[in-house]
Parts: C-alpha cells; sequence; structure tokens
C-alpha cells in the first residue's frame, strides 16, 4: 500500500510540474534529440520556451535534448548520434551544401526530422527540405483564436486531442497544400477566424516516411505560451516519439500517390519560371500559372518508376502547347507527353489525358513546352501505374433505352461555385462539369419530368470522384429508395444497369469523397423508357 502511495505521489508531482497529463511513456528506450533553433530572418521570441519545453517532456519521457543554433553540428558523424532532429522555428538559409548532405544522409538511414512553426519558413532553395517539410510557408493572419478539426484520432501527436480543438496562435498558410504527398493529422477551419488563405482543406499537422526516414510538422506553436499548454505540449511530444520511431503510428507507406489520387501541380518540390496563382476554378482554390517554353515542375515526393499513364487538368486562354512527362530531373528520360489546346479561358479547365511508353526512375518532372507567351495553367494530374489511363470521358450512346435525362432540369446539394453547376451533368457536354463543396454527404439529382421505367445510369467522374455513393430514385422528390450502392469507387465511367424502376426522380448520393475535393460529375446519364 506503501508503494502504492508514493506511486501515485510522484504521478501528481510529474503532472504539476510538467503542465501535462503523463501517459505510460516508460517502454521508450532512452535516446537523445537534437534541437536546432538557428535564424536567418525573423527569430520568434517563444524559441526559449520551446526549448525548456522540450527538455522538461524529454525528462519525463526518457529523452535527453541538446539544444543548438551552430550549424557545425550538422555532420554525419554527429547527427548518427540522435533519434530526432528538431527545427524549432527555424528561418531562412540556416544549412550550407556540406551540412544538408549530412541531413539528408540522416534521414537516409533511418533518421527523424520534427518541424514546429517557422520550419516551413526555412530553406526555400532546397528542394529536398521542400519535401522534407512538407509545405512552404506563404503568410500568416494576425494572432487570433480558431478551431482545428484533428483528422486521425490514432496517432501520438493528435490521439488525444478533441475532435475540434480551440486554441489561439499564429495561423500559417502554406504555399502549396502537402495533402498529396503528406498524411494529414489536423487542419484549420477557416470559417473560425479571418485571414486563411487555402479554402476548405487547410492542413496544419502532418507526417509522412520520407527518403528512409520519418518526418512530422507542426504549423502551430508561434506563442511562448502554446507550451505551457498541456495540450499542445502532448501534441509536440507525439510528434517526437513517432519522429524518433519510439512510438508506432500510420503514416503513409512513402510510395507514389495512387492512381486515383491527384497530384496537386502546386505541391511541386522544385520548378523553373512558374508561378502558383489563386483560381477559383481550381481544385483547392490555386493552380501553377505563368507558364512559358522551357518551364518546368519536379516533384520529389512522385516516383516516375511504373508509370503507365498520365491525366493533367488545365486550362488555356493562351497559345497551349505540350506536357512532357520526364523521370529524374526536367531533361531526364521522355515518358510521354500530351498536347494542351486553349480551353477558351484561364478559369475554363479540362482534363487531358495520355498513355506514357518510356521507362525511368527518379522524381517525376514535367516539362512544357510551346510557343512564344503564355502556355496554359495545371491545376493538378494523376499517374496511372500497371494499365492505361481512362481517356477524357466523352459521351456516349446508349447500348439499350433511350437517354431520359438530357437537359433536364437539375438539383444539388452544393456547388464548388458558380461556375460548376449542376445542369453541367445533362448538357452533353463532357468538357462541363458538377462539382460539389469539399464536405460528405453530397448529392446530386435530375428531374425526368414525369414517371419513367429506368434500368441504366451512367457516369462519368473527374478526378475527383466518389469512393462510397448509392443511386435513388424516387417519384414525388420525398421518398428515395436506393437501386444500387458501392463503397468500392474509383472514379473514370460507372456504367450501371439496374433493375427496371419507375421514378422521375434519379440522384447520386454520396457518402464517402476519394479525394480531399468535392464529388465532380462530367455527365449523369439516365437511361430507360
Amino acid at each position: 500500500m506503501r508503494k502504492l502511495i508514493v506511486f501515485f505521489a510522484a504521478l501528481i508531482a510529474v503532472v504539476i510540474g510538467f503542465g501535462m497529463p503523463v501517459t505510460a511513456m516508460a517502454a521508450d528506450p532512452a535516446y537523445k534529440v537534437l534541437v536546432f533553433s538557428k535564424t536567418a530572418g525573423f527569430r520568434h521570441d517563444a524559441i526559449p520556451a520551446g526549448i525548456t519545453a522540450l527538455r522538461e517532456l524529454g525528462t519525463a519521457n526518457n529523452f535527453t535534448v541538446d539544444a543548438t543554433e551552430d550549424a557545425a553540428a550538422f555532420t554525419t558523424a554527429n547527427l548518427a548520434g540522435y533519434r530526432a532532429v528538431i527545427f524549432l522555428m527555424t528561418t531562412g538559409d540556416v544549412l550550407n551544401p556540406t551540412q544538408q548532405t549530412a541531413l539528408e544522409s540522416y534521414m537516409a538511414s533511418g533518421g527523424g526530422y520534427v518541424g514546429v512553426h517557422a520550419a516551413a519558413d526555412t530553406e526555400y532553395d532546397w528542394a529536398y527540405y521542400g519535401g522534407l517539410v512538407g509545405a512552404y510557408f506563404a503568410s500568416h493572419p494576425a494572432i487570433q483564436q480558431a478551431t482545428i478539426r484533428v483528422e486521425d484520432t490514432a496517432h501520438p501527436s493528435t490521439a488525444h486531442l478533441p475532435a475540434a480543438w480551440v486554441r489561439t496562435d499564429e495561423l500559417y498558410n502554406y504555399r502549396t497544400n502537402p495533402r498529396s504527398t503528406a498524411h494529414v493529422l489536423a487542419t484549420l477551419d477557416e470559417s473560425t477566424y479571418s485571414g486563411g488563405s487555402m479554402g476548405a482543406d487547410h492542413p496544419i499537422a502532418w507526417c509522412k516516411p520520407y527518403r528512409g526516414g520519418r518526418t512530422w510538422y507542426t504549423g502551430l506553436g508561434h506563442t511562448a505560451a502554446s507550451y505551457t499548454e498541456p495540450n499542445f505540449r502532448a501534441h509536440l511530444l507525439g510528434g517526437v516519439r513517432y519522429a524518433a520511431g519510439v512510438a508506432a503510428a500510420d503514416c503513409g507507406t512513402g510510395t507514389p500517390p495512387p492512381a486515383t489520387g491527384a497530384v496537386e501541380a502546386e505541391s511541386f518540390s522544385s520548378q523553373s519560371g512558374v508561378q502558383v496563382v489563386d483560381k477559383a476554378a481550381a481544385h483547392g482554390g490555386r493552380a501553377v500559372g505563368y507558364v512559358d517554353n522551357g518551364d518546368w515542375l519536379g516533384f520529389s515526393a512522385v516516383d516516375s518508376a511504373g508509370v503507365t499513364g498520365f491525366s493533367a487538368r488545365v486550362a488555356s486562354a493562351g497559345a497551349g502547347g505540350t506536357i512532357e512527362v520526364r523521370a529524374g530531373s526536367a531533361t531526364g528520360t521522355l515518358l510521354g507527353s500530351v498536347a494542351v489546346s486553349p480551353t477558351g479561358g484561364w478559369e475554363t479547365f479540362q482534363t487531358v489525358t495520355t498513355t506514357l511508353t518510356g521507362t525511368g526512375t527518379g522524381p517525376l518532372h514535367l516539362r512544357f513546352t510551346g510557343g512564344a507567351g503564355s502556355l496554359f495553367d495545371i491545376d493538378d494530374f494523376t499517374l496511372t501505374r500497371g494499365s492505361t489511363p481512362t481517356p477524357t470521358p466523352t459521351p456516349t450512346p446508349p447500348t439499350s433505352g433511350a437517354l431520359l435525362s438530357g437537359g433536364r432540369p437539375t438539383a444539388a446539394s452544393s456547388t464548388e461555385n458558380a461556375g460548376f453547376p449542376s445542369s453541367a451533368v445533362v448538357d452533353g457536354n463532357a468538357g462541363t462539369r458538377w462539382s460539389s463543396g469539399f464536405a460528405d454527404p453530397q448529392w446530386i439529382s435530375v428531374d425526368l419530368g414525369s414517371v419513367k421505367s429506368v434500368n441504366r445510369v451512367r457516369l462519368q467522374w473527374e478526378a475527383a470522384y466518389g469512393r462510397a455513393y448509392r443511386i435513388e430514385t424516387s417519384t414525388d422528390n420525398t421518398t428515395w429508395s436506393s437501386v444500387s450502392s458501392t463503397t468500392a469507387g474509383d472514379g473514370g465511367v460507372d456504367d450501371i444497369t439496374i433493375p427496371a424502376v419507375n421514378a422521375r426522380y434519379v440522384r447520386v448520393y454520396g457518402t464517402q469523397r476519394a479525394t480531399p475535393y468535392g464529388y465532380s460529375l462530367w455527365e449523369l446519364q439516365v437511361y430507360g423508357a
């Protein structure tokens, strides 16, 4: 009994002394982390508070903290003694080429990286680091309260957090969305504060395997007060433990995005000549623009090995041109190319598709060629591995029955914006589409005008498609019956034959998106008699 009392007394002392709940960390082996806080730009006055918090967390959780602002610590021999390297609010160009090589070697040998807040405001000219941190800083509004939405409730850095985490901090906007190359742990709800610029999908914490090691980043931690908050301290501790390899977590496999996963063009790790531009019609509100002849993009986290197909979402009020898909570098092996014709406007996006016949290895690169002036903008692209991609969809005549939905009135739960109305799915034009808001559930319906016998529904999905959805019918637009459903949709064209049913209204009711974006349909075709 006396031992039990002593144990609980010690537990209470740790909770009070370190300001956070203590979890069962006794199983962690002793290890060391290097905290690096060199600044070559803005310097955060919270750096001392961050170092103190990490030392306290280390004392309570069996790791030792070495803190330095001397970049000379970045040697292969020295880094080998640490389970994780923590970039604590670093800014600017902080490592020379030799030191950069040492960090790359450290990660390749299984090391761990933790980036805190302004770590994203660091090493803009080093493409490897861009992939390591996941996204570069773009801007921030004034310090204010906001709601953080937790996506991963199992990761050690977020498992303890409420689903809606309300706190005050300086909230970063990023130049690119890291979701296509990282596992997002939490996002900012831009509706709860002012000054967000990334829209409905605004990651603020993420993790991933990277080049042989593990990386974890949080955009939070600007204020000194953050480092006394129990939830933030536990968030930071979980990130350290994951990066150090002492806490298991599913942050992805480090393999390229799947064939059905769109890669945002603005998630490049290196580039020449282009700019990221705001576009209302683009997924996530941003695209890569100012593309001229000879410009290129590199994607360090996207492997070119085994790629057999490529499609891209593009817009052009300019000259048009060609996208070359290359392996390893902008002048590397040519895997294939696809022509981009003018689409009629810089907000008018269409999808171009090609088969890739070349073979290569290394990071994927896109090189752009054409005439003088601006060629086109690119929103995102999708890769196919092992089979050819689905071509750009075009309406096809029915094999049986009559087309009942052409030009009929439509309704939808939401639209991404005015450029993607629900009526676009029944206009017979595969270059126009309906796109919903970025949330679940969503639906779109068509009014056939009177009760008809319906036996077939054909969906032509854009790159953003439904993973789980139902085909529903109704005679009164009030009571709906499910006639078909799937939880394993893979995009492209879904041609669904159903037992003949009498219906005036037919709708697609989506319950799970396959991408961070909304549901996006080129055409909804209903057939019958």
